[in-house]
């Protein structure tokens, strides 16, 4: 209902006013009236009425007065001046005072309805737009901190100029002070093992917890603020040049989440900047220190200023071509604790390196190991069958968050694995003969190695040798064996012989038939090959 009050000096024009017209079919309420200008103020105060009448000329306190009191106590309150021709001049005042508009005496009741049903819009209006504005900023209000957590967001990753970036906080709110940061990335350990099959209420709560932890703990040291940068990861940024500080309350942080939501998290700490432009290094560089959770599986804070930068960085280790062949070729017998031994000696080589190797690295090298043991199964074994074996690496590679000794143990499974299947390959005794077999022509490689020969050594029949032999490795005797003497000629190229040595040495009496050959298997002449070794030729189309 909107509210009425009526003042006049004149009771009968005050009675008239609020009882004759029907108010209440027009949704208005008579809240008070008053026979002069100080009973007046004192009823506006108490009854904070919509629409104000009064009388331009009265005792005590006359309609400007009024006009002016009314509305510095309520300025939405509408005024209608009652007054004679002979006071226009006052009621013009009252106008530009604020007054909402006037009635000539003498008036009918009808010109009093039509004026009042005026500011009774005017009123209705105004308070809705008020409405509307007053939902506006709530709303603002509520979606202030997602504003800030995407603005933040935006900052951390892309460039922007300290003025732009200090409007735009100002703005926003941010509880911080646009210059002097330290920043941290949060990041909830193995989140997805754990809580890949809860619900999301569930999430959303634990969540809500980690985030209030970190709030509070950073709150106890100095302002900052917490934004969501993914499901299981925060970043937290503060104000100050003391790097220590960050320090000390991104372990504050780790030990209150542990302690009281019995979670573990893995902290990256950026070194401090100065300026806003700057957050994207900070962020950079306290990604870089996360990363480094790859080799403790977390639970733990890594700081950039602790890692040595990329110009410091030491010659990362590799093992030799010898090793790699070394590992292949006790792969290809069987042998699993030559195998278990040779990467054991890979892997502590680069825990002991100082500093570590950047975990993109080890994932790499990890990464070329089993593609290495892939291709050397598939030359004994079908491609779906060495396919189980890449299943078994992408299990781990693909994981949430892999670590070096997830990824270690998985190439050992892997390379073990591979070593059971020639095992077992190897139990039937006609098996184990061809593997005898093929051992003595790797070693017997400058021999006259004849089909009839071989199977001699072995007491067989040259049909059923090569039968066996083909059952078993997969390809024909004659393939095998100019494979090995091709595969030997290129490490003896490498190393500097001549042809004509290497020709010698693998069996063949002629040079121009070995170099036929050597053309046949790899495409290049032994002299062209020589040289795309060294990187002085480029491999012909055919080879690339």
């Amino acid at each position: 209902m909107t509210k009425l009050c009526i003042i006049d000096d004149i009771k009968s024009v005050v009675d008239m006013i609020s009882q004759k017209p029907r108010w209440t079919d027009y949704q208005i309420v008579v809240a008070g009236t008053a026979l002069d200008g100080e009973e007046g103020i004192r009823m506006v105060k108490e009854t904070k009425p919509d629409i104000v009448l009064t009388d331009i000329r009265m005792p005590k306190m006359d309609g400007l007065a009024m006009t002016r009191a009314i509305l510095k106590i309520a300025p939405a309150t509408k005024i209608v001046i009652l007054s004679a021709y002979t006071d226009f001049s006052y009621t013009r005042q009252a106008i530009h005072l604020g007054a909402f508009d006037f009635v000539k005496k003498p008036f009918s009741i009808d010109e009093i309805v039509s004026v009042v049903l005026r500011a009774k819009e005017a009123s209705d209006t105004e308070r809705l737009e008020q409405s509307k504005r007053l939902e506006l900023e709530q709303d603002i209000r509520k979606s202030l901190p997602v504003l800030q957590q995407e603005y933040l967001s935006l900052l951390i990753k892309h460039p922007v100029s300290t003025e732009a970036a200090s409007r735009q906080w100002d703005r926003l709110g941010i509880r911080l002070e646009p210059a002097h940061f330290q920043l941290f990335i949060v990041e909830l350990d193995h989140f997805m093992d754990k809580y890949r099959s809860q619900p999301v209420r569930e999430v959303e709560l634990i969540r809500f917890s980690l985030r209030n932890i970190l709030e509070e703990t950073i709150l106890s040291f100095t302002n900052g603020v917490v934004f969501s940068e993914a499901v299981n990861r925060f970043v937290c940024l503060i104000n100050g040049s003391d790097h220590l500080l960050a320090e000390q309350v991104s372990e504050a942080c780790r030990h209150n989440i542990f302690q009281f939501t019995r979670s573990t998290v893995s902290i990256g700490l950026g070194q401090g900047v100065a300026t806003i432009e700057e957050l994207p290094l900070a962020y950079n560089q306290a990604v870089s220190a996360l990363a480094y959770h790859f080799y403790t599986e977390g639970n733990g804070i890594t700081s950039y200023n602790r890692l040595s930068q990329p110009e410091q960085r030491q010659l990362l280790p590799n093992y030799s071509a010898a090793t790699e062949q070394e590992f292949l070729f006790a792969l290809q017998s069987g042998n699993a604790d030559k195998c278990r031994l040779i990467l054991e000696q890979i892997f502590n080589g680069l825990l002991q390196c100082d500093p570590l190797p950047e975990p993109r690295y080890v994932k790499n090298l990890c990464f070329e190991l089993v593609s290495k043991m892939c291709r050397t199964m598939l030359e004994l074994f079908t491609q779906e069958r060495v396919s189980r074996l890449e299943d078994m690496w992408h299990s781990i590679s693909d994981a949430d968050q892999s670590s070096f000794q997830t990824m270690k143990d998985s190439v050992k499974d892997i390379c073990l694995e591979a070593c059971s299947w020639i095992e077992r390959e190897r139990s039937d005794e006609p098996t184990k003969l061809v593997y005898r077999a093929k051992d003595y022509i790797c070693a017997n490689l400058h021999l006259n190695l004849s089909l009839e020969h071989c199977s001699k050594q072995f007491n067989i029949s040259p049909g059923y040798f090569s039968n066996l032999f083909k059952k078993v490795i997969g390809i024909s005797y004659q393939q095998f064996l100019i494979h090995q003497r091709m595969e030997k000629a290129k490490e003896m190229l490498i190393a500097g012989y001549q042809v004509q040595e290497i020709a010698q040495s693998l069996g063949y009496e002629h040079r121009r038939y070995f170099s036929e050959i050597f053309k046949k298997h790899t495409n290049m002449t032994p002299s062209e090959f020589k040289l795309y070794s060294t990187g002085k030729m480029e491999p012909p189309v055919d080879m690339a």
